[in-house]
């Protein structure tokens, strides 16, 4: 259903959409004003959004809105924009609990909260100008949350990661302007008729936001050097800033969903690679999401799903994998972790992989399904590659924190080394808890995907993958080079991906 501000059908869902939006701002600005309840203020705003995903996810409709006129402000809302809220809500609510007994103040609560508002924005954008705004805003926010320590790395870190992505804006606001010039509005549509540098300037910017191919090499530092429940934020859905607005540009302009393909299929391949070769887990996690986004990008009529399934289990991951004792896959092999942490792990880790009753065996699937040979085939060996980064984390040591503290016999190490894996506090673990909950329970609503011939290709595919790392992988002292990763690589990387797009859209 399309709407115009005169239409008197429009009052009830565009007052109920605007509500919404101006809720999460109104919130962090007034907390402080209430200090004392800024989490609970917080948690308020992510139940909000969980309850107006889940309403457009129930409805099924589609509600375009446009507030001025042709050159104003446009908003789509539709079972696409669904998911990424509904992922949204349930990240930044499971982080805001892990975070309930730390000593975080209202300054956190506050980014967190406008954060969260900004990124709905994105999700529901419909035109180029106000997609632009809410990017501004969400990479503002992001980068006072990643600088939250006050640490020399942070803070270089998060300078870092502000100057790429006000590069990679400055990009896609010229190509913005070329679509004006051409099309006489800010409207997705205009990219159909836009010339080819308009395409490539707009598609550098969001693929940079978005982590996609080389120009998301950015990401594994920023990542993987913020703070536990920020790296979270951040991969868990920040990134997906970017993917989205993709994803709709290649359903509304259908030319564009051959370049989309191209750049999804060569980032989920990167992507994998390099997190197959990582020492570091936020660093091999950080890698993974790059090639999840690329999962997410090459069907745009599943993004949704993946994108949701992808964020509830990077998120349960980061926010596990944070609290191990070492970050070094060399140490970890030889210190035993939490039983009650190897469980949150190895689900998650599975449900990233495509393991059955888990809803990343779902989403994978239906992606699949939409592929034609080649890009299959390809995915499907990228399928095995993540199931091969994942073993690194599932087959880590283990010991049984349920039980009473374990002999010294037992383990062949000393006390002190397993009491450097703390518990999570309370509020911690029920959030991770919560989020596998999730995981499982989004499953049952899809017993459709679940035929004896999809089952066993997932578990054939999960199985080469672990057979691998076992045979080979766990045994290859794998090590690449973070030159690329540097900043004067990252521009460069930029300027290369911008040739690369103009010849593409020209061709």
């Amino acid at each position: 259903m399309t709407f115009s501000i005169l239409d008197a059908s429009i009052l009830s869902p565009l007052a109920a959409t605007l509500a919404w939006m101006i809720f999460p701002l109104l919130v962090g600005f007034g907390i402080y004003l209430f200090p004392r309840l800024d989490r609970a203020l917080s948690i308020s705003v992510a139940f909000t959004s969980l309850l107006y995903g889940l309403w457009q996810l129930l409805e099924q409709n589609q509600l375009s809105f446009q507030l001025i006129d042709s050159f104003g402000v446009n908003l789509l809302v539709d079972e696409l924009s669904g998911y990424f809220i509904l992922t949204n809500a349930i990240v930044t609510a499971m982080v805001i609990l892990y975070c309930w007994q730390q000593n975080k103040n209202n300054f956190f609560y506050t980014q967190l909260t406008i954060l969260h508002g900004s990124v709905n924005a994105i999700f529901i954008c419909a035109d180029l100008i106000s997609l632009y705004v809410a990017l501004e805003v969400t990479g503002i926010a992001a980068f006072l949350l990643i600088t939250y320590s006050r640490t020399n790395k942070s803070i270089w870190v998060g300078l870092r990661y502000l100057f790429v992505s006000n590069t990679s804006l400055l990009f896609y606001m010229i190509g913005a302007l070329l679509v004006y010039q051409t099309h006489g509005s800010f409207e997705f549509s205009g990219l159909a008729e836009a010339p080819p540098e308009a395409i490539a300037l707009i598609f550098l910017g969001l693929i940079s936001k978005g982590g996609i191919f080389v120009s998301g090499l950015w990401l594994p530092l920023t990542h993987s050097e913020a703070d536990t429940p920020v790296s979270a934020m951040l991969s868990g859905i920040v990134i997906k800033t970017g993917g989205f607005p993709l994803a709709r540009l290649a359903l509304a302009v259908e030319e564009l969903s051959v370049l989309t393909q191209l750049l999804s299929v060569g980032t989920a391949v990167l992507g994998t690679s390099l997190a197959i070769a990582q020492r570091d887990t936020k660093r091999m996690l950080a890698l993974s999401t790059i090639s999840q986004m690329g999962f997410i990008l090459v069907s745009p009529t599943v993004a949704g799903l993946y994108a949701f399934a992808h964020g509830i289990a990077k998120s349960a991951l980061f926010l596990t994998v944070g609290k191990l004792p070492s970050r070094d896959f060399t140490v970890l092999k030889q210190t035993p972790i939490r039983l009650s942490k190897w469980i949150i792990i190895t689900a998650a880790g599975l449900s990233l992989a495509g393991f059955p009753l888990l809803i990343g065996f779902n989403a994978k699937a239906l992606t699949l399904k939409q592929l034609d040979s080649w890009h299959g085939v390809v995915l499907n060996i990228v399928t095995v590659g993540s199931a091969i980064a994942m073993a690194k984390l599932i087959f880590l040591p283990v010991y049984n924190d349920l039980k009473p503290f374990p002999k010294k016999s037992q383990l062949q190490l000393e006390k002190p080394s397993i009491k450097q894996s703390p518990a999570l506090p309370k509020t911690a673990t029920y959030a991770v808890v919560l989020l596998v909950i999730t995981l499982v329970a989004a499953s049952t609503l899809h017993i459709e995907d679940y035929t004896i011939i999809g089952i066993a290709k997932a578990l054939g595919k999960v199985g080469l993958g672990i057979l691998i790392y076992q045979i080979l992988t766990s045994k290859l002292p794998l090590k690449i080079s973070q030159t690329p990763e540097k900043l004067e690589h990252l521009i460069g990387g930029m300027s290369l991906m911008l040739i690369l797009l103009f010849w593409i859209a020209v061709g």
